[in-house]
């Protein structure tokens, strides 16, 4: 089996990474953190020091990185120097117009693009349960497919780069919505005097239940971890990207506007790092109540 690369080894692209090695796949992996290299190699994989050391290496690269300006900084490098480079398989969450130049950009190097964000969060990226949208030349997608179904669930979207980024920011808006209605109604029930694990049942057993209310709230809020590892900052992001989008497309929308202010309002409070799931930290600050589920004690 041959040589695959792989940049940016952060919360979901480690354990994506993790998952590929233990599939069988040889990787060649870059990143700055030497601490995720490092937990990397010991698993199997090699390191390149540099991009210009994995290009000389592998046919295809994978990509796991946090904002548009990196991913296109990294595709600049590969194009400047593609070496025997063929592929590069985007796994970040960039947008379509950052997606588009990036096929552009890699384009002039004759080097295909796979357009192929994500979706399940950490967990999913560990126990290999994420849907992943794809868009990209079909000769392309199926030399990749095997790779990205170590990962999850794989559906092709469309043909052309930053479609897929299309449908990962629909995703993306109608997750965070949900998160935040569903915070909303849960500090509402507590300040009524309601149990915060039994409104979680009922949500989940009627029409009400939201991917929030199934998973979100009972394993990071009710606990009070709010650990469910991605930032507020990036969350804050994916939701702008898609606000552009709606803009640039002429679609209104209102709601997801409301989402932004609550997002916002809560990076301004408890810093860029702070878990997503902290969105009902300044709902509960304001309704003067806690959603504190019995996992979390007294």
């Amino acid at each position: 089996m041959s040589e695959v690369g792989f940049v940016g080894l952060g919360n979901m692209g480690r354990p994506m990474a993790e998952r590929m090695i233990g599939a069988g796949y040889k990787l060649v992996v870059n990143d700055r953190a030497q601490a995720a290299v490092a937990a990397l190699t010991s698993a199997g994989a090699e390191e390149a020091s540099s991009l210009d050391e994995l290009a000389t290496r592998v046919e295809t690269i994978f990509l796991s990185l946090p904002t548009p300006d990196v991913v296109l900084a990294v595709g600049r490098s590969i194009a400047a120097n593609p070496g025997v480079v063929k592929r590069v398989v985007d796994l970040s969450t960039t947008g379509p117009k950052a997606e588009m130049d990036l096929a552009e950009i890699l384009s002039a190097a004759s080097v295909s693009l796979i357009d192929s964000p994500v979706s399940g969060g950490v967990a999913g990226a560990k126990k290999g349960t994420l849907a992943l949208m794809a868009a990209g030349p079909s000769v392309d997608f199926a030399i990749v497919e095997p790779m990205l179904l170590t990962l999850g669930k794989v559906i092709r979207v469309a043909e052309e780069p930053g479609k897929a980024q299309v449908m990962k920011l629909i995703n993306n808006i109608c997750s965070a919505a949900a998160l935040a209605i569903t915070s909303e109604a849960m500090v509402m029930g507590a300040k009524a005097g309601l149990d915060a694990d039994v409104m979680i049942e009922v949500l989940n057993a009627g029409s009400g239940r939201t991917s929030a209310s199934f998973d979100k709230i009972p394993r990071f809020v009710l606990p009070r971890g709010f650990d469910f590892g991605f930032a507020i900052s990036l969350s804050l992001k994916d939701i702008r990207l898609c606000l552009e989008e709606a803009e640039r497309l002429g679609v209104p929308m209102m709601v997801g506007n409301a989402v932004r202010m609550l997002f916002s309002i809560t990076k301004a409070e408890l810093g860029p790092d702070a878990d997503m799931t902290a969105i009902i930290r300044p709902l509960e600050q304001w309704a003067e109540t806690e959603v504190r589920g019995k996992a979390a004690g007294v």
